[in-house]
């Protein structure tokens, strides 16, 4: 099944998991995944496909990462009608928990109002140590995909990155 990542990063943290985690399932499970920067993004790059995989890291108070940032007005008008999107993020639980992963949600919303399917919803689980509501949280008890906590809780993004991709290989 064919699949186009496309990533933000501005420290190189979000193409790490993606090189060294992400990719690795994602073609264990079966997929044939492209990826892009979203900061050599086309037009055609959407309508080319119809399954995406949006990366996106958090910055400070809830911002989107810079790449995402400078193409985000572009973003906010595509059609996502008959796109299926899965998205993971990361993000700084302690020291910016009131803001943790943000850009997934404000991604999410974009997707969702302009017609697309957002699949990878995941389940707010004790592993998670935020104790706000940031607008990764679709619900009380679901974030809008993978929130990744690679600078306090490195020791679980493997296998919440395993869970994912499951996941992802039923909803797909």
């Amino acid at each position: 099944m064919n699949l186009k990542l496309i990533y933000g990063t501005d420290t190189g943290n979000t193409v790490n998991i993606i090189d060294n985690h992400l990719l690795i399932e994602l073609e264990k499970a079966g997929f044939n995944v492209s990826t892009l920067c979203v900061n050599q993004v086309q037009s055609s790059d959407w309508q080319n496909d119809d399954k995406f995989i949006l990366g996106v890291p958090t910055w400070c108070d809830g911002g989107l990462q810079s790449c995402w940032e400078n193409y985000f007005e572009n973003f906010k008008n595509l059609s996502f009608e008959g796109k299926t999107v899965a998205l993971f993020g990361l993000g700084d639980q302690i020291g910016y928990e009131e803001w943790f992963c943000d850009a997934i949600g404000v991604l999410a919303e974009i997707v969702i109002k302009n017609k697309g399917k957002v699949i990878g919803y995941t389940k707010l689980d004790d592993s998670y140590i935020f104790k706000t509501k940031p607008k990764v949280m679709f619900d009380e008890n679901t974030m809008y995909g993978l929130a990744l906590d690679d600078d306090n809780q490195q020791e679980l993004t493997s296998q919440r990155i395993v869970n994912w991709v499951a996941q992802l290989k039923q909803e797909f």
